[in-house]
Formats: structure tokens, C-alpha cells, sequence
């Protein structure tokens, strides 16, 4: 839909009609003559041999001003209506990428991959599921660090996580300074948003924040923890002397993800296999719906820049057609005494 920013100024497209009806018996009045060469006599309007205004100038003269009012009311063209990002979470997913989470224990269509990878293919899901949200990535091993800070941009958020390697951040598993970071991402947040989601396949052996101070920290910060451990109870291992059945999560330490979650006000859930993994990202999604609020706007496009450019080109145009008129014009008499000689 088009419209007008100011469409009152339209009524200046009445006022060289005043003008013409104000003057003496509604006669025009022929061009003022003024000298070839005066500074005036190329202007639209002017002329150099005291003859009227041509009607077809006249209306060419009319058509631009139209122009140049409607560019002055500012046509705009107002788009569909489109819905505001959503007031949502503030929710920053905390993953854990030491190298223990190459563990090729998650199997997805009777293939095995490691735990990284079970990770990457449900995120990805569920940060699609976040419309409203600002989301963050912190990515951590024997030191963590900000991958993505709080963002709308979902599709960043995605293409990060994607893009993450394992032992990029060290070999070792800094849960404690991890927490800590994400607390101090989202402290200036409004306090009822602010959740972390925390993933990790083994226990705290690097970092200078234990899990436990962590946790009294997110708590004093109204911070909800939910933790996720990752791996499976038992697979089997093949090796020269034959086949055996061994714990790949022994060093999951569930005691502690389980105090830091309740401490909190959140939940702790265990990830054996990929499709537990996906109920438990449902689970936090149910349990930490998106607030709507229903705002909505319509773009709006300017589009005074065509009229106006439209009006320059025509008096351009005029310009252009007096000049070549004028030529003509001198021309003639040489013409003419040419002829008589």
C-alpha cells in the first residue's frame, strides 16, 4: 500500500494556478526579455525575445512542480504486516568440547558417531525452536570462551555450533569457569529470563571456580541451571585380545550436575543415546516457553526519491529543448540573409 507522510502539502499543487488567476483579467503575462547572454535567459520561463510562454512549456512547468510537491509529501510504500521478535529467554548453551566427547557412543540411522556430533544434530533443532530467544554459545574445555554472545540471530548461533572442533578450547573439562562465564553474560539481563543449559560427559578437573561456588553464584544471580550428561552407560569395545563391555560415562560425575541444577531452580537430565538427548531439548523447551508478545510492524519504503528524480530529469529535458529552440531561432536570419544575397 502507498501513502503519504504529509499529505497536506499536496495543496501546493493549487499555487501556480493561484498565482495565474490573480493576475490582472486572468491574462498571462508574456516572459520578461532580457539580453543573450544574461545569466537568466536559460531558465525555464525567461525569454530572450519577449514572447510568451508556449502552452506545451507551461504544463511541462506544471507537472514538474506536481513532482516536486508529491516528493516533498514523502510517498512511502507500507509493507504486510511482520511480527517483532518475540519477548523471550535469555539462554545461554554452554557445550563442552574437550576430547573425551569423541566417544563414539551415539548411534543415528545404525551409525555410530561421538558425542560432539549427537550434540551439533540436536542443537541445531532445537535453536530453530527459539524464535524470541536470545540466544549465546559458550564452547569450553580447559578454559571457556564466548563463541556467540546473547543474540537473535539464531542462524549464527547454528553455524558456530556447527563449526566447532573438539580440543579447540584444551583437554581438560572446566565446568566451574564455564558456569561462571555464562553467569557474568547474563547478569545484565532481566532476572525471570536468565537460563543456562549446561553439557558435559565428564567431571571438573581444570578451572579456577569450583562447580559448587559456581553454583552459589548462578544462584545469588537468579540463574537457572539445567545440566545434561552426556553418554552412554555401556558399548562394546573391540581390541586385539577380543571384545569387551565397558562404561564409557564412568567419569560422568551426575552427583554434582544434580546439586548444581536443584540448587538453582532447574533440572539435571541424562543423555544415553541421541534420541534421549532430543527428548531432553523438548523437555527444556516445555519447560522454558517463549513469552509472546504479539507486537507487530509494517516496513515502511521511501519513495520520494522518484518523483524527485523524475522532476529533475524533466527540467532537464526543458532545459535542453529551449536551448536547441533558441539555436534554431538564430540561425534564421543568417538563413535569410543568405537567401536574399
Amino acid at each position: 500500500m502507498v501513502s503519504l507522510a504529509y499529505p497536506w502539502l499536496m495543496l501546493l499543487v493549487l499555487v501556480p494556478l493561484l498565482l495565474q488567476w490573480r493576475r490582472p483579467g486572468g491574462q498571462s503575462v508574456d516572459a520578461p526579455l532580457l539580453p543573450v547572454g544574461h545569466w537568466l535567459s536559460d531558465l525555464p520561463g525567461v525569454s530572450r525575445h519577449g514572447s510568451a510562454t508556449p502552452l506545451w512549456q507551461k504544463l511541462l512547468l506544471f507537472v514538474i512542480w506536481c513532482l516536486l510537491v508529491l516528493a516533498l509529501a514523502r510517498p512511502q510504500h507500507v509493507g504486510e504486516q511482520v511480527q517483532l521478535p518475540v519477548s523471550g529467554r535469555d539462554l545461554m548453551l554452554v557445550v563442552d568440547i574437550s576430547p573425551s566427547m569423541d566417544e563414539q557412543d551415539m548411534v543415528v540411522q545404525g551409525r555410530s558417531i561421538n558425542r560432539l556430533q549427537a550434540v551439533k544434530v540436536v542443537l541445531d533443532d532445537f535453536i530453530s525452536q527459539r524464535k524470541g530467544d536470545r540466544l549465546g554459545l559458550i564452547l569450553f574445555g580447559t578454559q571457556p570462551y564466548v563463541q556467540v554472545p546473547l543474540t537473535f540471530d539464531l542462524a549464527t548461533v547454528k553455524t558456530l555450533m556447527r563449526e566447532s572442533g573438539l580440543g579447540m578450547a584444551g583437554r581438560a573439562t572446566a565446568i566451574g569457569d564455564a558456569v561462571g562465564l555464562s553467569i557474568k553474560r547474563l547478569r545484565d539481563r532481566p532476572q525471570d529470563q536468565r537460563v543456562v543449559i549446561l553439557l558435559t560427559d565428564g567431571a571438573n578437573t581444570a578451572g579456577e571456580i569450583t562447580p559448587d561456588k559456581a553454583t552459589e553464584i548462578a544462584e545469588a544471580a537468579s540463574v537457572r541451571l539445567y545440566t545434561i550428561g552426556i553418554g552412554a552407560e555401556s558399548m562394546i569395545q573391540r581390541g586385539f585380545l577380543g571384545s569387551r563391555r565397558v562404561n564409557p560415562s564412568r567419569d560422568l560425575d551426575e552427583a554434582l550436575l544434580t546439586r548444581m541444577a536443584e540448587q538453582t531452580g532447574g533440572r539435571y537430565f541424562r543423555a544415553r543415546s541421541l534420541p534421549e538427548l532430543e527428548l531432553i531439548y523438548e523437555s527444556i523447551n516445555q519447560l522454558e516457553p517463549i513469552e509472546l508478545e504479539g507486537k507487530f510492524y509494517r516496513p515502511v519504503t521511501e519513495l520520494f526519491a522518484w518523483p524527485a528524480g523524475l522532476a529533475a530529469l524533466l527540467w532537464l529535458a526543458l532545459l535542453l529543448l529551449r536551448h536547441g529552440s533558441s539555436l534554431v531561432k538564430s540561425r534564421q536570419p543568417a538563413t535569410k540573409r543568405e537567401t536574399n544575397g
